[in-house]
Parts: C-alpha cells; structure tokens; sequence
C-alpha cells in the first residue's frame, strides 16, 4: 500500500493528536473513551477536508488548473476547507451551495457561509435540493477555458478514490500513534456523510489487517444506502491502491442518529455538543460531529462495548458552524 506514487501538498506538517476523553468516560461509566483531533488539521479552522485535499489540489497543480469548483451545503466544511487551499495555492475558487432544506439558505449567516465571502470565493451558485451537482459544477466552469483559464472540479466532500487517500494515510497515522503508546484500540467510531473519510480509514485499517472493528454515524441518509455508498468508495480506493476489495461485511454505517434530516438538529446532538463543551473543553459542530458524538454516547448507554474496550472517536472538525446554530444550541 504505497502513498507516496500519488501527488501530495502538505497542509499539515504534524500529526494530530489522540487524547483522552476522561471526563466523559467518566461521566458515561463505560469504556475508556478517546479522540483523534483532526479538528486541528492545517488550513482555515481545520477539519478532514484538509487530508483530502492535500491530494486533490496537488493533482489540480498537476493537471495545470487555477481555479477549484467543489459544491456542499450552504455552511459546507469542505467548501471552506477548499477555498482556503485556493488560497494557499494562488487559485480561484467557485462554489455550488445545495440547499438541502428549502428555505433555509440565507448569504448574510454566519458560520462557514460568512467565511466563504471572506476568504474571497469567486462566484457562488444556489440550487435546489436534489440538483445534479456535478453538472452545475460544470455550468460554472463553463467559462473558465475562453478567458486562458482551467477549472479542477471536486466532488461534494472531496470524496472520491482520490480524495479518500488522505484518510488511509489517517489511518497509518492513528495506527503509528498508538504503537508509539502502546495503546491498543478496540473499536473506532467516526462520522459518515460524503463517505470519503469513512471509506478511507476502512481501507487502510483493512488493508493493514488491523483487525480495528470501524463504525460510522450517519450524518444524512438511512444506513443501508449509507453503507452501500461507504463500499462502493472503498472498492475504488482499493483499487486505486492495488489491494483486494474490501468486503462488504466490513462497513458499518448506522442511521439512528440521522434524526429528521442533513444538518436538522435533533436533542442527541444538542446534548452531545454540551457534554463535550463543558466536560473536555472540545468543540464539535452541529451537522457532523455532534451527531456522530451523539451516536457514540448512544452506544455507549445501549452496553455496545465492553467496559475494558478502548474507543477512538475521529473528530473531523466543523466548530465554525456552531456560531449559525446559536439559537438552537443556547440555554
């Protein structure tokens, strides 16, 4: 499994860090609780579209191109994490915003949609629920070849094989670090959405033969359209990579914490993002890592693991989005 023929910018020249959860093991009485601060990742407020697109830009440099098109939600993690690579870099940047729930868009929020004006986005487009976002991608890069220019199109989430290589290189990192502690981790939970940073730590986990049961919290979709997104990412990773395939009984994506929709608040989630404020000083955000903090603490309460397991939970960043949540997430 040889990372180092494929292109790569250095956004992060460190490894994150995996600390221990103790206060909230404590409060929930169960195994010993952990986190990989990917949180902390380089670029504009971190996240795990950093790893991502330490591969996607650099082969947008490749190809040439100078101007980054990718699409996401109107408070997009990814969107922000690439427009700040397009800063970096000396590249343009255009957006795709779908607005997932009707009505809900609005371009003077805050959170990640304020930062996209400030960071210097060069257009932005708003569709509806449903679009066929790769075509839109196209439409706004449709000018970009009569004015001496060339766009890179990345998918929602930078989640494609590509892409995915910055979380099998996440999981030779976790495993490195935990031989370096002589930590054995029983269990890993981490978000689930685009599907790019689940397939990718299944893929290196698997193809390191860690024997690492891995879990995602889904973030939008029930779990068995979840997880046949998740295989169908890994089998193109593993190839990518020239491994075997990995087996569908490997993915496990649970749906019961989706609650009614992409990014709507549920109580689980407005808990978890409280015990983990006020307990370790971390912050998570409302759409991802709440939810996939919430599915956890869930686990945890439903006996899923045993008390002497030890738990790794990916933190994959996203806290700007809380200040767009304010009034959901005050006393």
């Amino acid at each position: 499994m040889d990372l180092a023929r494929f292109p790569r910018r250095r956004y992060t020249p460190y490894a994150t860090a995996i600390e221990p959860l103790t206060n909230l093991t404590r409060a929930l009485g169960g195994p010993s609780l952990w986190i990989k601060r990917d949180d902390t990742l380089g670029l504009a407020a971190g996240g795990n579209k950093t790893r991502k697109l330490e591969f996607l830009v650099a082969d947008a440099l490749a190809q040439g191109a100078d101007t980054l098109v990718t699409c996401g939600a109107p408070q997009s993690n990814h969107c922000r994490l690439t427009l700040a690579a397009a800063a970096r870099e000396g590249l343009k940047c255009r957006l795709v915003l779908e607005e997932r729930v009707k009505g809900t868009y609005d371009p003077k929020a805050s959170g990640n949609n304020f930062l996209f004006g400030l960071m210097g986005v060069e257009r932005v487009t708003v569709v509806p629920a449903g679009s066929d976002l790769m075509a839109a991608m196209e439409v706004m890069a449709a000018d970009l070849p009569a004015a001496g220019r060339k766009g890179y199109l990345i998918p929602g989430g930078g989640s494609n094989a590509l892409g995915a290589l910055g979380y099998v290189s996440c999981a030779d990192e976790i495993i490195a670090q935990a031989f370096d502690r002589r930590l054995a981790f029983d269990h890993i939970v981490t978000p689930s959405g685009s599907a790019g940073t689940h397939a990718g730590l299944l893929v290196g986990l698997v193809g390191r033969q860690t024997g690492i049961p891995l879990t995602g919290i889904n973030v939008s979709r029930p779990r068995e359209l979840q997880e046949t997104n998740v295989h169908t990412l890994a089998l193109a990773t593993a190839e990518k990579l020239g491994l075997p395939p990995i087996p569908r009984e490997a993915v496990t994506a649970l749906g019961d914490w989706v609650g009614p929709g992409y990014s709507l608040p549920t109580p689980e989630m407005i808990e978890a993002v409280h015990m983990l404020a006020r307990l370790e000083g971390v912050l998570l955000d409302p759409v991802y890592t709440g939810k996939a903090m919430a599915g956890l603490i869930g686990l945890v309460r439903r006996g899923h693991f045993k008390a002497s397991d030890n738990v790794l939970f990916v933190h994959t960043g996203g806290s700007p989005a809380l200040f767009a949540y304010q009034d959901v997430l005050r006393d």
